[in-house]
């Protein structure tokens, strides 16, 4: 497999006793970047915004999105998200669509790549339609286009609703 540009959402709204929910992030994109086959190039942002669906009264969520470097395939580096979740607390309920969390990794770029298959769409169905994504992920990559549309993604947010977003921090790369 030759190396790929992927990038990768980031959110949480829920803390864990080892931290609250911007220590949930950075120790996300520590153990992303130690995985061998993974290189954290870019860091976004840390964006905080209101929650989107999902049942009322949930916190905020701190948004922020990572660029890395793999070799992995796309399936591969979805299912290390999936652990990296697991590992800080990601209990997913069925029954709760958009509900809180204390991670959320979502895979939203994979190269030029469009992927459909059971459980792994990339680019992210909703991608053009997310403020809260779509902001961080143009910090790291200013250029970025869904590779499904053709679209650059800089006019997508530009044609999202306005959602409340502050900068509430940055994310560090891992040297």
């Amino acid at each position: 497999m030759t190396q790929t540009i992927a990038c990768i959402a980031l959110g949480s709204n829920l803390d864990l006793p080892e931290g609250d929910s911007a220590w949930i992030l950075d120790e996300a994109v520590r153990r992303l970047h130690a995985v061998q086959g993974v290189r954290v190039i870019a860091a976004s942002s840390i964006h905080r915004t209101v929650p989107v669906g999902g049942p009322a009264g949930q916190r905020d969520y701190l948004n922020a999105v990572v660029a890395v470097t793999t070799f992995m395939a796309p399936r591969t580096l979805l299912e290390l998200l999936l652990a990296i979740e697991s590992g800080l607390g990601r209990v997913r309920d069925a029954a709760v669509r958009n509900g809180p969390r204390t991670l959320d990794l979502d895979l939203v770029l994979f190269g030029d790549a469009v992927i459909d298959e059971p459980g792994l769409h990339v680019p992210h169905p909703r991608l053009e339609g997310r403020s809260f994504v779509l902001r961080p992920l143009l910090e790291v990559h200013p250029g970025a286009v869904n590779p499904r549309t053709g679209r650059a993604l800089a006019s997508a947010l530009r044609s999202c609703s306005p959602e409340a977003v502050s900068v509430c921090g940055n994310l560090g790369v891992p040297p």
